[in-house]
């Protein structure tokens, strides 16, 4: 009875000194925004000394060697702070200027040797810059002025298209490595009974094609007697084209006649 007395004494005895030092580890290695690596590394090298003075047998001295290496370690420290509506605004800097200094656009040459996470990247930047342009366009026209150097807007469009072929010419190859195939769905380009091309997409149907009355249904061949009226099509798609050129030229004389500091598009 008196020996598992002292079993238990000397168990609580080790628990209460297991519990002391969590207590002292967690003191320490609180580390508050006001306190830098040096005190904190100083704590902790009060800490190690303590606990070898004690020769402490719970502890081993391999397990204790590592405490003094943090502050050699380099501080704490976040991302760069997000800032609110302003970026949906050009810089302060810019404000008032005629004239907005910007490159040239992304080049499909130069995002063909960019990695993918490097054009997952470009492609926020550029979405967060047209936004920027877009909120300055608007702001533009609510008061009647002329936008500032607005081939930005054009360019941002280019390198976000070229961007996205660029994306597509990646997962074609991987598509036809793994696959064989150039889209992800398989089809071939068919013309309907009015003579509009179409890529028509292969699926699967739970009896042959020559059986199937609703795959019979679909006419895939143009008759002879439409003709006539695909090449009337195509000159009211001509004529409309020129139309909107020629309105696109005019209205942008008058733009010219109204701000002549104004810089014509070449395209």
């Amino acid at each position: 009875m008196l020996g598992n007395f002292r079993l238990n004494m000397a168990s609580s005895s080790s628990l209460g000194r297991v519990l002391t030092l969590c207590k002292q580890f967690q003191s320490v290695l609180r580390i508050s925004p006001a306190t830098g690596v040096q005190h904190c590394a100083v704590n902790l090298k009060i800490c190690q000394n303590n606990l070898v003075s004690k020769k402490s047998s719970l502890i081993a001295p391999s397990w204790i060697t590592p405490i003094s290496f943090v502050g050699q370690h380099r501080a704490m420290h976040t991302t760069i702070s997000r800032r609110g509506l302003e970026e949906f605004f050009d810089h302060p800097e810019n404000w008032g200027e005629s004239t907005v200094k910007s490159g040239a656009p992304w080049t499909a040459k130069q995002l063909r040797t960019k990695s993918n996470e490097d054009l997952h990247k470009l492609w926020y930047v550029l979405l967060k810059e047209r936004n920027m342009l877009l909120t300055l366009q608007q702001e533009a026209k609510r008061q009647r002025v002329q936008m500032p150097s607005p081939e930005r807007l054009r360019k941002v469009e280019r390198s976000t298209i070229r961007l996205e072929m660029v994306v597509k010419e990646r997962e074609t190859a991987l598509r036809l490595l793994q696959t064989g195939q150039e889209r992800g769905r398989p089809g071939a380009w068919r013309r309907n009974m009015f003579g509009y091309e179409y890529w028509y997409r292969f699926k699967e149907y739970a009896v042959p094609w020559y059986m199937n009355k609703r795959y019979k249904r679909k006419k895939f061949f143009t008759p002879y007697f439409v003709q006539p009226h695909i090449r009337l099509r195509i000159e009211r798609f001509l004529r409309e084209r020129a139309r909107k050129a020629d309105l696109k030229k005019k209205s942008l004389a008058k733009l010219k006649e109204r701000f002549p500091q104004m810089k014509v598009p070449s395209s």
